[in-house]
């Protein structure tokens, strides 16, 4: 007899809300502040000098967000318990000149990012989201939520090959979404209509960061809705995650560490920005709430010398079509628990300490969790959690959910997984 399901109906579907609802990593860190701020968290300018009080703050500087609650035991040297997540998710981001097309249509000229499963982006009803630069510097989210673009895959009568050699695409001819009729390709067309969407003037945007999104929502799936199927898990599920760990803890009454949610942009493309987990923003905020605290450089050494990271990001479940192309003996499943990334050649950060704090959070919270190794015949995939230890000097432990999917428009995971792995995450916040 199969273990009940520990499936929270609540958190999971709070996770499709907010997977919905964040289209683009300038949505997801906009949902994640709106939730802090409910929980008494509050924004601090990156331009202003900052106080050591206590409390629950954050930082917002593009697709990042780091958030962090300062108890009042806390001193110069109290350590940081972080859990690291990116906001990024592999798509079609358009191009500096959008306006495209040709016999008879007209098109969106798009970019791919990151490493998307190409097909998948086919025959799907897609929106388009993201942010714009006004003249003024000041800057809009927006958000076409319906049915606007699509890209077609060529009919089968007109590719017969593709039965028996397979779906080829070509990245730039294959992937450009269509959007309508004309033979004139306008310039300007695409940013008028979002200027449009928003009641804005007339050439008031001048800059834009645009992508694509499916527009499908999140569903549960399976003759006992034990599976979720959803855009951008990769790694929205742990951002939502660590942000409901986060305002949990926050007020805590004997928080031994300071808790930290590090949720970076452009993991997908290699974490080197200012938003990423390559760049200072961590280092910077980690080190400024030191020195505002009365904190020395010695102060400084000491927490980070005490801290430690959950780098959280999804991972592979094994695949029953393709068993063979997993570890023989690591097949992670879906609503298992979650997992823990190890790789020998520091493809994850993970060693034998950290499995120890990851053990025991796991213990506190009452979570199982499983162990995940690549194939010794494939190369490991990576994430954050090197990069993390790397440039700040600190423990960093490789750990997420199992997913099938992964980077495909349309991902899956176990519905009992993610609020597993929050309740995680909460034990390791605390300490």
């Amino acid at each position: 007899m199969s273990e009940p399901s520990r499936f929270d109906r609540g958190h999971t579907d709070d996770l499709m809300s907010f997977l919905a609802a964040s289209p683009t990593p300038y949505h997801a860190v906009a949902n994640a502040a709106e939730r802090l701020e409910k929980a008494g968290f509050r924004q601090v300018s990156e331009t202003d000098a900052w106080d050591g009080s206590s409390g629950g703050k954050y930082v917002l500087r593009g697709g990042a967000i780091i958030a962090w609650y300062v108890p009042e035991t806390a001193t110069p040297h109290t350590p940081y318990r972080i859990v690291g997540a990116h906001t990024d998710s592999p798509n079609l981001r358009v191009k500096p000149l959008p306006d495209a097309g040709g016999h008879g249509w007209r098109q969106v000229a798009v970019e791919i990012y990151g490493g998307p499963l190409m097909n998948s982006w086919l025959d799907r009803d897609l929106g388009l989201a993201g942010r714009l630069t006004l003249r003024d510097g000041s800057t809009r989210l927006v958000n076409v939520d319906r049915p606007l673009l699509r890209v077609p895959q060529l009919a089968i009568h007109l590719d017969r090959a593709v039965s028996s050699e397979g779906l080829k695409l070509d990245k730039q001819r294959h992937l450009q979404p269509i959007w309508g009729l004309g033979d004139d390709v306008r310039d300007g067309d695409l940013i008028a209509f979002l200027e449009e969407e928003l009641g804005l003037g007339a050439g008031e945007v001048t800059g834009w960061d645009l992508m694509t999104h499916s527009v499908e929502a999140p569903a549960y799936l399976g003759r006992d809705k034990e599976l979720l199927a959803g855009p951008r898990m990769d790694n929205l599920l742990s951002v939502h995650a660590g942000v409901a760990a986060l305002a949990a803890v926050a007020g805590g009454p004997e928080l031994s560490y300071i808790p930290v949610l590090a949720a970076f942009d452009h993991e997908e493309n290699g974490s080197q920005s200012d938003t990423g987990a390559d760049g200072p923003l961590l280092g910077g905020v980690l080190e400024r709430s030191v020195f505002a605290r009365g904190g020395s450089y010695e102060d400084r050494a000491r927490a980070f010398a005490g801290t430690v990271c959950l780098s959280s990001d999804t991972g592979h479940a094994v695949h029953p079509n393709y068993a063979e192309r997993h570890d023989p003996t690591h097949h992670p499943r879906v609503n298992g628990g979650p997992i823990l990334k190890v790789n020998v050649n520091n493809r994850y950060a993970t060693d034998g300490s950290g499995r120890a704090v990851w053990a025991a959070a796991c213990e506190k919270a009452g979570v199982p969790f499983q162990s995940f190794v690549s194939n010794n015949s494939m190369p490991c995939g990576t994430t954050i959690g090197p990069i993390t230890a790397a440039r700040h000097g600190i423990k960093t432990v490789d750990i997420g959910v199992a997913i099938l999917s992964m980077h495909s428009v349309r991902e899956l995971c176990g519905v009992d997984d993610p609020h597993l792995l929050a309740n995680a995450l909460v034990a390791f916040l605390e300490g």
